[in-house]
């Protein structure tokens, strides 16, 4: 006997209660001689006896090459390791870093909570200034000071108590213009964070990607080629499109649009029939801002864009839902590639 199921079949068939050699040996002796039953019963008896001892002793043996509870069969093929995937948003992160590394752009990294001075007076957005109005600000219970949080102090000043958590990453533009002369050339990524309910497209910490680039002469024709540039390397498409708009801290300032690339302008799901794409918001840097940090805006000049990291995902595998990129679904991080 191999196994508890061909033990239990062996049992069934010789002392099973119905359809067994011993039931039918029982079955026989109704119609037996009494003479005839007295030795049959008795043979009967002694022979389920010995089936019994016979299959007792099976079990015993089966019993005996039976594996431990929760042993470990080393004649098993060993499992393969899984292996892990990269997030979506980190694929996306580190595209538009190689991207504006190779155009000679520095990458900054700054702090999560801020003074309200960086995040937005020196953004052309005084404490009465309109433009708050478009910001839901996160603002801590209690300030921190920013030498016990570790933010950069320089030297014999007084820095502001750090109040907020940052809703847009041009705070760490702000702090590297004022210790740095010109030119500059560099992108500001990280997480942010606005009073947003989570929905299908919003949520209240995201990532965004801002680009800053100061120095004499620059024009609004090098911010359409740099975002060309970019969006030729993160969609495939060249064609963008500039559409006036306003922010506190760029004049004159405009929207970009590119092209959408899975219809060529004919009008899709993706672009809502359109044609285009919104990307990003871009202008000019406002001379405001060039004060505040020491700049003399006669003698430079310069261009800012931001986009969302989130936004860009969205658009490149088509997810419609900005809260799958935040629910830790192994069967949607899956297929991204590693």
């Amino acid at each position: 006997m191999r196994t508890d199921a061909e033990l239990q079949a062996l049992r069934n068939r010789w002392i099973g209660r119905s359809n067994s050699w011993t039931a039918a040996f029982m079955e026989a002796l109704k119609t037996a001689t009494p003479q005839q039953r007295k030795s049959l019963g008795k043979g009967a008896n002694d022979l389920k006896k010995d089936v019994e001892a016979a299959i007792a002793e099976r079990a015993s043996a089966l019993a005996a090459t039976r594996r431990p509870k929760n042993a470990v069969d080393l004649t098993l093929p060993g499992r393969g390791l899984q292996l892990g995937h990269r997030h979506p948003l980190s694929l996306v992160r580190d595209e538009v870093i190689d991207i504006f590394t190779r155009l000679g752009y520095q990458v900054l990294e700054g702090p999560e909570i801020e003074d309200d001075y960086h995040n937005f007076e020196a953004l052309n957005m005084p404490a009465d200034h309109p433009a708050r109005d478009m910001h839901d600000t996160l603002y801590l219970r209690t300030p921190l000071q920013p030498r016990s949080y570790g933010a950069e102090v320089p030297a014999g000043t007084k820095a502001a108590p750090l109040t907020l958590l940052r809703t847009h990453t041009s705070a760490m533009q702000i702090r590297h213009m004022e210790h740095n002369a010109p030119p500059v050339r560099l992108v500001a990524i990280g997480p942010v964070y606005r009073k947003d309910d989570l929905d299908l497209t919003h949520t209240p910490m995201f990532h965004q990607v801002e680009g800053l680039v100061v120095g004499k002469g620059i024009t609004l024709a090098d911010l359409k080629g740099t975002v060309s540039a970019m969006a030729r390397a993160l969609f495939g498409s060249a064609e963008v499109r500039f559409r006036p708009s306003f922010f506190p801290y760029t004049e004159p300032s405009a929207e970009v649009d590119i092209r959408c690339f899975k219809c060529a302008g004919a009008g899709c799901s993706l672009c809502k029939k359109s044609g285009w794409i919104e990307i990003l918001g871009s202008g000019m840097v406002h001379p405001a801002v060039f004060e505040a940090v020491g700049y003399d805006s006669d003698a430079v000049t310069g261009f800012a864009f931001g986009m969302g990291v989130e936004r860009v995902a969205q658009l490149k595998w088509g997810v419609g839902d900005i809260r799958l990129f935040y629910e830790n679904d192994l069967r949607f991080l899956e297929q991204f590639g590693i």
